[in-house]
């Protein structure tokens, strides 16, 4: 039964054993923030190469959100494909149509989505 487990065990182990070493070694080898090395200017955050103009309090539209939620919910969607794929010979001709009528139910919310203008920046 353990035996079973211990791969899953090694890499949590692994897992965590790397992240405290990471996280050591950033408070060791890091900028200390305390001594006031750090000017504003390299305090400052830049966003390509150009200082930011996005103040704390700035709010992103919701049409940013809306958009970002329809990429991560057709981004899902699509992963479902692969494994059919990798399979779709052991899985037969059943498959395949299954496979059409996802692909063809993921078309018609797409085209919903557009017709509705959910995909146009505001």
């Amino acid at each position: 039964m353990l035996k079973s487990y211990l791969p899953a065990l090694v890499f949590v182990g692994l897992g965590t054993a790397l992240a405290v070493a990471f996280v050591s070694l950033n408070s060791v080898l890091g900028p200390n923030k305390a001594q006031g090395n750090l000017s504003r200017a390299k305090g400052d955050p830049y966003e390509c190469g150009l200082p930011s103009e996005v103040k704390g309090n700035f709010r992103f539209g919701i049409s940013f959100y809306l958009i970002a939620m329809l990429f991560i919910l057709f981004d899902i969607e699509v992963i479902f494909l692969y494994p059919v794929a990798v399979q779709l010979e052991a899985f037969g001709a059943f498959a395949l149509v299954e496979t059409i009528v996802f692909v063809a139910l993921l078309f018609v919310a797409f085209a919903f989505v557009w017709r509705r203008g959910a995909l146009d920046w505001k």
